[in-house]
């Protein structure tokens, strides 16, 4: 018997998930693997229409970007802080724009006014804190250690409206400060009430502030790094920049909706297929950007936990797999000097005992992207083995630059937020496609989705239970299912399809099992 499947199996109807909208797949993209292979303008055209349905959803839903903003000013004005909670993927947009507040992106006056935080500390930017997202307690705790206090107002993010990390921290908000907390989420009320007891007992707190940002499924099934999060980040961004003239927020998802529009993302094409060219021959990808940093690095370290790849490396780990793309900033000295030119600020780790050796200060001193990383690389891998990817530009101009290929991309009237959001669309639909045409995902479903936590583990069983019916026209039990994940999840290494090795041996018990073409 396996006790790990018999432990989840006692809690997974609160994270039995597949009935949300943000777990859907999208009826644009059930093609997009084989279109990653066979027609990449096609899909390049699909994922950019799945983002401007996403905004036009998010311009009806603009009215109550006027009262976040007014939260945003009154309690700025007021002399406290505005604190930004998420995640995962809420959590890099939570840090994110707290760095545009430190750089000027955002107009803050005082920026130290702004602390964003996400579950596992500074370190879960680039690297997974395993499980921490589970655990409601470890979000009240990082709040607390932070020194949230009366009058301060925390704004929340969670894609799914159900992350038990985001919900710990609002609950706790609560408790600590008369300014109601907001929290922002990617699901109509009506599913989380009926689905989710944790998300119903916030949506019925009168203590607590809502703002559904319901935008439909995502261009990836599940992959709420997506559409979801663009609106999240877009939303409070919004309510940043008119925090001092609140009845202009609303406004801001239309003009973000035409801009969209007006970039096809098609000059992305060769970049797809040169970038995914360098890995088939077994290369590596080096990004650098200091104008666009964080986008770039989120982007980057997303593709780790949503296609099974090797995350950014420990440098002091020789035995750890190199990962395929790394982000680096030359210009840095060392670890600590870039992660503060990165942050603005210097960053902010967990020493608690107990998990400080893999969320503490010397944790994150051994994940280095400065100019000895280029070193550590050359060493293990070889001076033939790495091509360079540069993001920069000046103005209204960003430059694409790898390889052969340069493309400047004309941004012109509107804001470096705005031009931020653009940015980190563009390169999700650039990574998604190089995955695609790496045979990381199956139609649209995340096959190599990593099941690192209870959200997860449920949705690599709901993808194996498809996939089988998809195949046999036997949807097979949910129970047996779990286990045999579990089974697998066991002797799975890294970079391997934990769905697909599942369902190989699923069907190994069926009276005519199918073999399946599994692209590593």
């Amino acid at each position: 018997m396996n006790d790990e499947a018999a432990e989840f199996l006692k809690i997974a109807k609160d994270y039995q998930l597949g009935t949300l909208e943000t777990e859907a797949p999208h009826p644009f993209t059930v093609s997009l693997s084989h279109l990653a292979h066979d027609d990449l303008r096609e899909a390049v055209r699909l994922m950019h229409l799945a983002d401007v349905l996403a905004l036009q959803k998010f311009e009806q839903l603009a009215a109550p970007l006027e009262d976040l903003a007014t939260s945003i000013g009154q309690t700025l004005e007021a002399g406290r802080r505005v604190f930004l909670c998420g995640c995962g993927a809420t959590g890099r947009l939570s840090l994110s724009l707290e760095i545009f507040g430190r750089k000027g992106i955002l107009p803050v006056a005082e920026p130290e006014r702004i602390v964003a935080f996400m579950a596992g500390g500074d370190l879960a930017l680039i690297k997974a804190i395993e499980a921490f997202e589970d655990h409601p307690e470890y979000g009240a705790r990082q709040l607390e250690s932070l020194g949230f206090a009366d009058g301060d107002l925390l704004i929340s993010t969670t894609e799914g409206g159900e992350t038990p990390f985001v919900i710990g921290a609002t609950e706790r908000a609560t408790e600590l400060s008369s300014n109601p907390p907001w929290f922002l989420y990617c699901n109509p009320d009506a599913q989380l009430s009926a689905s989710v007891e944790r998300s119903r007992r916030v949506l019925n707190n009168p203590k607590i502030r809502k703002y559904c940002l319901a935008v439909g499924p995502m261009a990836i099934t599940g992959s709420t790094r997506m559409q979801a999060s663009t609106v999240l980040m877009a939303a409070v961004g919004f309510a940043f920049l008119h925090a001092g003239n609140p009845t202009a927020a609303p406004g801001e998802p239309r003009r973000l909706l035409a801009m969209t529009r007006g970039v096809t993302n098609q000059f992305l094409i060769p970049f797809i297929q040169e970038e995914s060219a360098i890995y088939q021959r077994g290369g590596h990808v080096l990004y650098e950007s200091n104008r666009f940093g964080i986008t770039v690095v989120t982007d980057t370290t997303e593709r780790a936990p949503t296609f099974s790849l090797a995350p950014f490396e420990n440098q002091t780990d020789p035995d750890q797999p190199a990962s395929w793309c790394h982000f680096i900033m030359p210009d840095q000295p060392n670890a600590l000097a870039a992660w503060h030119a990165l942050l603005g600020r210097a960053p902010r780790t967990l020493d608690w005992p107990g998990i400080e050796s893999t969320a503490g200060t010397q944790a994150l001193s051994c994940y280095d992207f400065s100019a000895n990383l280029l070193k550590h690389r050359l060493r293990r891998l070889g001076p033939e083995d790495h091509e360079l990817f540069v993001i920069e530009g000046e103005g209204d101009a960003v430059r694409f630059h790898l390889g052969d290929h340069d493309t400047i991309l004309r941004l012109p009237e509107m804001t470096e937020f705005h031009r931020h959001l653009i940015v980190k669309m563009a390169l999700n639909i650039h990574s998604t496609l190089v995955m695609g045409r790496m045979g990381r995902y199956v139609d649209n479903l995340m096959t190599f989705v990593k099941p690192s936590n209870n959200k997860l583990i449920d949705r690599a069983a709901r993808y194996v239970q498809i996939l089988m019916e998809r195949r046999t026209g036997f949807r097979p039990d949910y129970e047996t299912t779990v286990r045999a994940l579990f089974d697998v999840r066991k002797t799975l290494k890294i970079g391997e399809p934990v769905v697909l090795r599942t369902l190989e041996k699923m069907m190994a018990t069926t009276a005519a099992p199918i073999v399946l073409s599994i692209a590593t």
